[in-house]
């Protein structure tokens, strides 16, 4: 980490410990566990256009294909593990500085690594909806079901995108077998906001509540080019509330931003904590 890095997590340190703040996480602060982001350093997913709600719906050829790679991509979803940096934001918040974690991430990892109450802003790929009536099932289910239905399939992943989905080559696709919904047949889609779809509305009410009674906005890890997660920051600096961005490389809140830091997440989030959280006193 250079000098000024480390200068400008002093200062960051200091708003940390006064707490009441709100992280805003992205796709690169699960780089290091794995999951390569769309537009940071990682790279491997830029080639990658992620799925649209309306290509989902109106494209039975291109569900297909999403299914079958997103069948073998959430299997690597699901056994990827936390990073140092997840841990961070969960010890920050078991200290008592946070007021809420909001993500963009789809992958869990968050909880996983010990936080609780946090907000999936655009869903979680653990989780299965059908678009016609509603039910809500656990992923490792749906899994059963495709691994019943396409007992054949046994296509091998090479990279996964952050949204679970796989690159596949044609012929394995084209022998792939999708499953509708168990009770009234309808389609299914994982639990997750895509490209084109819209996030709940009393979703984006409760981020912007927890935003504004914010002392301090963290941004980790995201470019914020979308505006579902760069409309939070927007706003916190509206209401002359600080924003303080941890990033690899630049974003599209850096001036809305008090303070941005050009670090590994995983290595400057656990400087951060250490920083911001005093040693115990000697007894």
């Amino acid at each position: 980490m250079t000098e000024l890095a480390g200068a400008r997590l002093d200062a960051l340190a200091e708003l940390v410990a006064g707490g009441d703040v709100v992280v805003l996480s992205g796709a690169g602060l699960s780089t290091e566990s794995g999951i390569p982001d769309y537009r940071g350093p990682s790279g491997a997913a830029r080639r990658h256009s992620p799925m649209t709600y309306q290509t989902f719906t109106g494209d039975p050829v291109a569900r297909r294909r999403y299914w079958a790679r997103s069948h073998l991509g959430w299997r690597m979803i699901a056994r990827a593990a936390p990073n140092d940096g997840h841990r961070a934001v969960a010890q920050l918040q078991r200290s008592g500085r946070l007021a809420g974690i909001i993500t963009q991430n789809v992958d869990g990892l968050h909880q996983a690594a010990g936080a609780h109450s946090v907000v999936e802003l655009h869903g979680s790929l653990d989780r299965v909806i059908c678009l016609a009536c509603g039910d809500v099932t656990a992923r490792q289910e749906l899994d059963a079901r495709l691994r019943a239905a396409n007992p054949r399939f046994t296509a091998a992943v090479t990279a996964v995108n952050p949204d679970g989905d796989v690159d596949l080559p044609d012929v394995e696709i084209d022998r792939f077998r999708p499953v509708d919904c168990r009770d009234c047949g309808g389609l299914v889609k994982p639990d997750v906001v895509f490209f084109g779809e819209t996030v709940p509305a009393p979703r984006v009410r409760h981020c912007f509540d927890l935003v504004e009674r914010a002392r301090l906005v963290l941004v980790l890890g995201s470019s914020l080019t979308v505006m579902s997660g760069r409309r939070f920051v927007v706003r916190a600096a509206k209401l002359g509330i600080p924003v303080a961005i941890i990033n690899q490389g630049p974003t599209r809140g850096d001036d809305h931003a008090t303070f941005t830091v050009g670090a590994p997440l995983g290595q400057a989030l656990p400087d951060l904590v250490r920083r911001a959280t005093p040693a115990p006193a000697p007894a």
